[in-house]
């Protein structure tokens, strides 16, 4: 079975002066500690899951090329990444028969 992540649509994500920052719609967006903010690569990988689900080796695929990372490396932490974004109901996932 294969995994797909996309964007939740609980999650917004603004960019603010030099700094994107991921906000979920179902909080009170004055409590500052419901408010994430996404480093270069956080914010590379929250760009790869417009438009549809990627799974993590096509997510680590680009970022190999953007980025001065090897394939073992970007595949453990987007998959890090991703475990924390589903933690915070940031991404939802999907499943499908290879």
């Amino acid at each position: 079975m294969t995994k797909y992540y996309e964007k939740s649509s609980m999650m917004i994500g603004r960019k603010i002066a030099d700094e994107f920052i991921l906000v979920p719609v179902t909080h009170n967006i004055g409590d500052l500690s419901m408010m994430y903010t996404l480093n270069s690569v956080g914010n590379r990988i929250w760009e790869l899951l417009n438009g549809g689900g990627r799974t993590v080796k096509e997510i680590a695929s680009i970022l190999t090329q953007e980025f001065e990372v090897d394939i073992q490396r970007a595949e453990a932490d987007v998959i890090e990444f991703l475990d924390q974004m589903e933690e915070i109901k940031a991404v939802v996932t999907r499943t499908e028969e290879s």
